[in-house]
């Protein structure tokens, strides 16, 4: 349930409760002896305005205890033999709020000014005016009342802290999974990657030194390792929590088209627009949109050339990648774990991404990433 309707709810019955206490207290006032005075009609005014004012009790709990005080003392003055049902309601709500000291005060202020009220209506007897005043507000209630607001307030104070020693224990068993996968990949990937790289970069080496040519498949073989041991290292230090290299970003994509040609794709890049300081979740989430989009064309697309054209709005920026592969709406290809990557990152940014084959063939990827929600 959304936080708004809790809140309508919440609004709806404060009101409920507000209009429920003043009637009760119009009804009571009703039931004595008073003519159609002046006097008597403003009495009927203080005890609807006191049971109404309730409704605001959980916005502004200090004014709601003063006003339902002073009707309180009011409608007693004016001969009213009421209890003083909405301020112990203004007490509860008062005392809730963590305001404890304040409705003490106002609370020995209500048990003084009462019997003196009681005077003001036309009791001569003070006994009899202390005992009006008794009856109207008990000490017992105000101690219940207070208790009750005191007990609930400790306890969605210690629901509150609960909430939070929750989220700082996931927050720590969030960082030692993150520790646990960088030792991972580092026992299991980096040294394959590092025997790739230096085998490669031998038989490279060796290759020059005979005088031979050496084969494009191997440079790419060599190109590839590197970058794998790089962006292994940098995925090592974002989950450590210690990344000190610059991200990757739209600056560093024409390496991924230069890194597709060696592979025999003829890939070309067009970038349009004004460019303007991008974020850096947008910066690094388009390069890696780019790199996963290269890197699915070269593996399934069997494709010859391919294209990407980044347009640069001043509230977005728009993506487009196509291939001339062999997918089509046939034989739409099954969604992997790059693609699915591709949308959790575009989505939490706030924009939207379609990957999809074309009707004349090939396969597009279009995503556009808004820039003004990020600044």
């Amino acid at each position: 349930m959304s936080i708004g309707r809790l809140s309508v709810r919440a609004g709806v019955r404060d009101w409920a409760i507000a209009i429920g206490v003043a009637a009760a207290l119009l009804v009571t006032g009703l039931s004595g002896q008073h003519s159609a005075t002046y006097l008597d009609l403003f009495g009927y005014a203080l005890l609807m305005a006191g049971g109404l004012g309730l409704a605001v009790r959980r916005r502004a709990p200090i004014l709601v205890l003063a006003v339902t005080g002073l009707c309180a003392v009011g409608y007693q003055a004016a001969g009213f033999d009421v209890p003083a049902v909405a301020y112990l309601f203004a007490v509860y709500a008062a005392v809730r709020a963590g305001h404890r000291t304040i409705t003490v005060a106002a609370s020995m202020t209500m048990l003084a000014a009462l019997p003196l009220a009681a005077l003001a209506s036309g009791l001569h007897d003070a006994g009899e005016a202390f005992a009006q005043a008794r009856g109207a507000l008990e000490l017992a209630w105000l101690i219940a009342a207070g208790a009750a607001g005191e007990a609930l307030r400790q306890a969605e104070r210690r629901a509150d802290e609960a909430e939070r020693t929750r989220e700082e224990t996931a927050r720590h068993r969030a960082a030692e999974e993150r520790l646990h996968i960088a030792r991972e990949l580092h026992d299991s990937l980096t040294h394959q990657i590092s025997v790739i790289k230096v085998q490669a970069e031998v038989a490279v080496h060796v290759a020059r030194k005979r005088g031979e040519q050496v084969p494009e498949s191997l440079l790419a073989i060599q190109a590839a390792g590197r970058e794998a041991t790089r962006e292994l290292r940098t995925t090592l230090e974002a989950l450590r929590d210690d990344d000190t290299a610059p991200p990757r970003g739209l600056d560093h994509i024409p390496e991924l088209v230069e890194q597709a040609r060696t592979i025999g794709l003829d890939a070309t890049l067009t970038i349009e627009g004004q460019r303007h300081d991008v974020p850096a979740a947008v910066d690094r989430t388009v390069y890696r949109i780019v790199q996963e989009s290269l890197t699915n064309i070269a593996r399934h697309a069997d494709a010859a050339t391919a294209s990407i054209r980044i347009d640069c709005r001043p509230d977005a920026l728009a993506i487009r990648i196509d291939d001339d592969g062999t997918a089509t709406p046939d034989t739409a290809p099954t969604p992997g774990v790059g693609l699915l990557g591709m949308r959790e990152r575009v989505t939490a940014l706030g924009g939207w991404l379609r990957a999809e084959p074309r009707d004349q063939g090939g396969f597009t990827v279009q995503a556009e990433l808004p820039m003004d929600q990020m600044t």
